[in-house]
């Protein structure tokens, strides 16, 4: 009889177990800054589900993480949404230049949330990024990236991997060097707080001598034939090299270029503008559930 009672019981909490609901977990610190935090919505699966990773915009000037995760979570998709810090706070604590905390932070979330795979039942492999504008561009440094695993650390997290299976990102910006940006568009204008400075024209100024900090802040910049499959979606007009369009900051022209740069190193991307007729894929969404489904 007791060994039946504990058969039972032992039955009792697997179902348990397979019935609860899945996490759902906000503002988990990933650091120590009250901006440092990020939202996990879990996938109901009985094996490692793949990740969204989602870094939301406002120039790393504002915004905030909430997302709804419903499509990915529908596919057996979990998804993280992330808060940085922004410029201002980078400002604040004296990070030279400033969107090194944004990007950086991005890339901590991405090792923390890599080293909770087990206790979220995550596959650490396939990870996909998404954001829009800044988010984009952040996304973008992260998937060109060397790895920024510290496999010497002491710190646990620090150790974990920065490479992703894949991104897909909406209105992108591909580059911080205000030379190139005003060659592809001369009415260009976006970036100079990411170096803390007043506009365009002062960074063309002090080009050569913060060129150290475009080159490792672009994303352009760290393109290599070992990166991830990426996907970029532009609205707007139609993208045509040297003209001025009405929103520069979030053209397909700088999506042109990063398609040109990605096909040079071999890297498998995905280009949607305006121009493109019958698009394999309508969205950001739509490309990172056929690829994290894989």
């Amino acid at each position: 009889m007791k060994s039946l009672l504990s058969t039972l019981m032992i039955l009792f909490l697997v179902q348990m177990a397979s019935a609860a609901e899945p996490l759902q977990l906000k503002d988990v610190k990933y650091g120590e800054h009250p901006r440092q935090v990020l939202d996990f919505y879990q996938a109901k699966s009985d094996k490692p589900t793949p990740v969204v990773f989602y870094i939301h915009g406002g120039g790393w000037q504002g915004g905030d993480k909430k997302t709804n995760p419903k499509a990915f979570l529908d596919k057996g998709i979990s998804v993280v949404a992330i808060n940085y810090r922004y410029v201002k706070n980078a400002v604040e604590e004296g990070v030279k230049p400033p969107v090194k905390a944004p990007l950086e932070d991005a890339a901590r979330a991405l090792q923390f949330v890599r080293s909770k795979a087990k206790e979220w039942n995550l596959d650490k492999k396939k990870i996909g990024l998404t954001g829009g504008s800044a988010g984009a561009c952040s996304s973008l440094w992260l998937a060109f990236h060397d790895d920024m695993a510290d496999p010497k650390s002491d710190d646990p997290i620090a150790r974990e991997s920065t490479r992703v299976y894949c991104a897909a990102v909406n209105g992108a910006q591909v580059s911080l060097d205000p030379k190139e940006l005003r060659e592809w568009m001369p009415n260009y204008r976006y970036g100079a707080h990411a170096f803390g400075l007043p506009n365009l024209d002062v960074v063309m100024e002090k080009r050569e001598e913060i060129m150290p900090w475009i080159k490792e802040y672009s994303p352009i910049e760290h393109v290599s034939k070992d990166d991830p499959p990426i996907a970029m979606f532009y609205g707007g007009e139609v993208p045509v090299m040297g003209s001025s369009p009405k929103d520069p900051t979030h053209s397909g022209v700088m999506g042109l270029v990063l398609e040109e740069r990605l096909k040079d190193a071999g890297v498998e991307v995905f280009l949607k503008h305006p121009g493109v007729k019958d698009p394999k894929y309508a969205n950001s969404t739509e490309y990172l559930i056929e690829k994290l489904s894989e």
